[in-house]
């Protein structure tokens, strides 16, 4: 049976798309971001998350289809006039919701973006309500891969971005705060373990850049002057910090 409900809906989806898009304002692009001699990377969930949507789909609406269905042949044992009758409503309502739902999931799917640069990740979904949250690389404390078992049957897994309060809000942003720390969620990847690797780079080239403007060139630590300079440079620096506490002691 869903066979037949899938092709339909997949058949009234493409007008469907269009419609809401015009309706709701629905950016039919990725998110942009301040990104200037950037490397940008867009991601989509990919296929297999899809799938993923639709098999917890059918697993909840089946049981709620058998049931009618149920119904309409008992109807039909005792009055197949009666259940001729009934037919056609019972056959829209049995397959109205499975359509509705079908192309919500195609909303969902469709209108899920992750967007990285150099120095934050984007996430936008949703589609009445867009929802983005911005996650600065500098402020990402860890990041790790999880995976279900019905995940790992539909090739796919969701990388999760975990910042010490350093995630700004668009909208009601998908981060969840817990702790102080805000959480983005990566879902549907097929490539997770890949991504994770990518933003773990940006994460400590970020860090290593330090603040203020990263393309000046390469940071020199602290370490690679020589001793001397660094015992002067010290005493200097002591020197002044004595000069003004005397002077805010004679005050």
């Amino acid at each position: 049976m869903s066979r037949p409900v899938d092709q339909a809906a997949a058949w009234i989806y493409q007008g469907v798309w269009a419609g809401v898009v015009a309706l709701f304002r629905v950016p039919p692009e990725p998110p942009t971001l301040p990104a200037a001699g950037e490397a940008v990377r867009a991601l989509r969930p990919a296929a297999g998350y899809l799938r993923y949507l639709k098999f917890f789909f059918w697993l909840a609406l089946v049981p709620g289809d058998i049931l009618p269905l149920i119904g309409w042949v008992a109807v039909a044992a005792v009055s197949p006039v009666l259940a001729l009758v009934l037919a056609v409503p019972f056959l829209f309502a049995l397959v109205a919701p499975d359509v509705v739902a079908y192309v919500g999931i195609h909303l969902r799917y469709d209108t899920t973006w992750y967007v990285l640069t150099d120095r934050s990740l984007r996430i936008r979904r949703g589609i009445l309500s867009i929802h983005e949250t911005t996650i600065s690389f500098e402020n990402v404390q860890n990041v790790e891969v999880r995976q279900g078992p019905v995940q790992r049957y539909f090739a796919i897994a969701d990388v999760i971005v975990t910042t010490a309060g350093g995630g700004a809000r668009h909208s009601k942003g998908e981060a969840s705060t817990s702790g102080g720390a805000h959480v983005g969620i990566l879902q549907g990847l097929a490539d997770a373990e890949a991504v994770r690797d990518l933003i773990l780079d940006r994460v400590k080239r970020s860090r290593s850049s330090g603040l203020g403007d990263e393309r000046q060139g390469p940071v020199v630590p602290a370490l690679s002057l020589p001793a001397a300079a660094r015992s002067a440079s010290h005493m200097e620096i002591l020197r002044e910090i004595r000069d003004v506490a005397r002077r805010l002691a004679s005050a």
